[in-house]
């Protein structure tokens, strides 16, 4: 768990009759990552090699990417494929698939061009209703809008023959054309437009061979109500767009069942193909190779003996940290509890092959750090509850795997914050139960009540610290191992990271102990600081020259002047010393943020009851409710962030960095 998984590399070589069912053995064990055979000292067949079948591979990727988005716009997402469906597997005619799909985007187009002309419709009269809600519209006598109101109302009539024609220009306008009744061959026409678009009304008016008239009191009395017309015009657009959008929903649920059989089919086939591109094929053999876990080395051995009946030649390397770790991909290790935290250590990087993955630390160490900025059990009570109830909604969804191991991770502060809440007797700001530990908001407050050996403030910032030291210990012993098993001597010994730098780092500690313990007035004797201080930082001094003389090695001998030379080393000695100092200074001090979120944590839960005092009654419980909100949305997320910060910038940058591969072998799970 602590380091990641044993890989092994595979060669093999297999009959090109074999190929689909050498295929369908990978596929269906899914334990493999493909490499390129270039990189293999082999003899390679005079005839030329088929090159990958790359136009089939992106044809069957982007034909299942068209099904995914269709089966998406209903809320569907398509099941991955199974071993019953890789036995049964079928080849997908794409042509008539793709047919299909055309057919169907043809008609979603034609339903969409309507919905979009029923939305701008819509949006028109929403525009219009909106004025005659602010400022009225009076028929009765025809009272026109007052000056403040963006609407335009005139009514007139326009020959019946250009009726058509008529409705057609205004569409394209946010314009309501209320027909009020026929009279000698005319329709009389109520136009209610913008004022801005006045311009067009006009010229739109012209064309239609539009006459102004005030309209008989008959035609009037029975369109008073223009509020309840558009009302009741928007409500049959709306339900039309209803409707329009049901007709999209059914057409695809018609096509659902025979969508994601296709799908399935098409992902086996894109699976397979992706294997295939890796293949070298020649006219009678096929090669390829891979990385997998030494644990399944075994089984795929004996699934490729039983696909090729014995015909196939497998050689086999165990991966060796030492030598192109780089090129070796990274299997994490870790139960499934360590997800969220895995999670984490993803996000910034993945380890190098051969060394420590840190997600079993950073579990607690992350945890500590959350626990102690954050220290209430009814706060806490309320995160843990929220984590679970979210990572319960989301455990079936794998689009949503991200989201689980968020919610877990939330889950898991809420269990911290319970913890030191107890520790430190702290129950939604109040100190219900005697703390096990020490009184966090007493000693704040400058009132604690118990006899701990923590006192004060100063007490509280030192236990930071010395969790800081212990941290950066932890990081630099970690990036000994990982030297050492990767075989970098020179900087185990010479680098900042390295034995020598844990030693002044070391000394430096026990000297400013040292201090503190005295009452900052004495200092170590002198043969202990240069024993503690100055001895490693001399051997520091041998660095450089022996970088200069490794790499110099097979060089011309004509090389800088050797004043310069010392000048340099003396320079990059003095330079190095400075960054180890103060780097390792700035770092310590950063853990004192873990105080200081702390002790703001208790200061704004005080606030907020000293407000409550203020008031009484229901005011004061308000005040307390929307005070534990904020505190536990702005306190946890910004405890969260700083934990995170300081595990990436304190501990993980003295051993970890992040430059592995993700083993991602080809599989029937395999992301799409």
């Amino acid at each position: 768990m602590i380091l990641t998984t044993q890989m092994t590399q595979l060669f093999a070589v297999v009959l090109r009759r074999d190929r689909e069912r050498v295929t369908e053995a990978l596929l269906r064990e899914g334990v493999m990552q493909f490499i390129s055979t270039s990189e293999f000292d082999i003899a390679r067949p005079d005839r030329p090699l088929e090159g990958p079948p790359e136009a089939s591979l992106a044809e069957l990727s982007d034909l299942r990417k068209r099904i995914e988005g269709v089966l998406h716009t209903i809320g569907t997402i398509p099941t991955p494929p199974t071993e019953t469906d890789l036995k049964n597997r079928v080849t997908v005619r794409l042509d008539k698939e793709a047919e299909l799909l055309d057919k169907l985007d043809g008609e979603r187009d034609s339903i969409r061009e309507r919905q979009r002309s029923l939305q701008q419709e819509i949006l028109k009269l929403e525009d219009i209703r909106r004025q005659i809600d602010l400022y009225g519209v009076e028929l009765g006598g025809l009272q026109t809008p007052g000056r403040q109101s963006m609407l335009a109302m005139q009514t007139g009539r326009i020959p019946a023959s250009g009726v058509k024609r008529f409705e057609e220009m205004l569409k394209d306008l946010p314009a309501l054309h209320v027909a009020l009744g026929r009279q000698d061959g005319s329709v009389h026409y109520l136009l209610l437009s913008m004022k801005r678009d006045q311009e067009q009304i006009e010229r739109i008016l012209a064309g239609a061979d539009w006459s102004r008239v005030d309209l008989p009191s008959e035609l009037l009395s029975a369109r008073k109500d223009l509020a309840k017309e558009l009302t009741e015009k928007l409500q049959r657009l709306t339900e039309e767009q209803k409707q329009l959008q049901e007709r999209v929903t059914t057409l695809i649920r018609q096509e659902e069942p025979h969508l994601k059989e296709v799908w399935v089919k098409l992902r086996i086939q894109e699976l397979c193909a992706r294997i295939q591109s890796s293949f070298e094929t020649s006219s009678r053999t096929v090669l390829f190779a891979g990385w997998l876990a030494s644990a399944t080395k075994e089984r795929l051995s004996a699934k490729i003996h039983e696909a090729t009946e014995g015909r196939c030649y497998l050689e086999w390397h165990e991966a060796d940290g030492r030598e192109a770790a780089a090129e070796v991909p990274v299997q994490f290790n870790n139960p499934k509890v360590l997800a969220p935290f895995q999670m984490l250590v993803s996000n910034f990087g993945i380890p190098q092959y051969g060394t420590i993955d840190p997600t079993p630390f950073v579990m607690p160490l992350y945890l500590i750090m959350f626990g102690l900025m954050f220290a209430d059990a009814g706060q806490g009570l309320v995160l843990a509850a929220a984590g679970l109830l979210g990572a319960r909604l989301t455990r079936d969804n794998e689009a949503k795997r991200g989201t689980h191991n968020l919610l877990w991770l939330i889950s898991w502060c809420g269990v911290s914050a319970i913890v030191f809440g107890v520790l430190f007797g702290s129950y939604f700001g109040l100190a219900l139960v005697r703390p096990l530990w020490f009184d966090f908001h007493g000693i704040v407050a400058g009132h604690a009540q118990t006899r701990s050996v923590v006192r004060d403030v100063y007490d509280i910032l030192s236990i930071t610290i010395y969790f800081g030291i212990a941290v950066i210990a932890m990081g630099l012993l970690f990036n000994w191992v990982n030297l050492i098993r990767t075989g970098r001597w020179a900087e185990l010994v010479f680098d900042k990271g390295g034995l020598l730098g844990g030693w002044i780092y070391a000394g430096g500690v026990y000297v400013a102990s040292y201090m503190v313990h005295h009452g900052y007035k004495e200092f170590p004797s002198g043969g202990a600081l240069f024993l503690l201080v100055g001895l490693p930082a001399l051997l520091l001094l041998i660095k450089e020259p022996y970088h200069h003389i490794a790499h110099a090695k097979g060089h011309a001998e004509n090389g800088p002047n050797p004043i310069f030379l010392v000048l340099t080393f003396l320079m990059q000695w003095i330079v190095e010393l400075l960054e180890i100092f103060s780097g390792y200074l700035s770092n310590t001090l950063s853990f004192m943020r873990v105080a200081g979120l702390g002790i703001a944590h208790v200061c704004l839960m005080m606030s907020f009851f000293t407000l409550a005092e203020m008031t009484s009654g229901l005011g004061s419980v308000l005040i307390l409710l929307v005070g534990n909100v904020l505190v536990i949305g702005l306190e946890g997320l910004s405890a969260a962030i700083q934990a995170l910060r300081l595990n990436y910038y304190e501990f993980f940058t003295k051993f970890f960095h992040g430059t592995g591969r993700l083993y991602c072998p080809v599989s029937l799970r395999s992301e799409p």
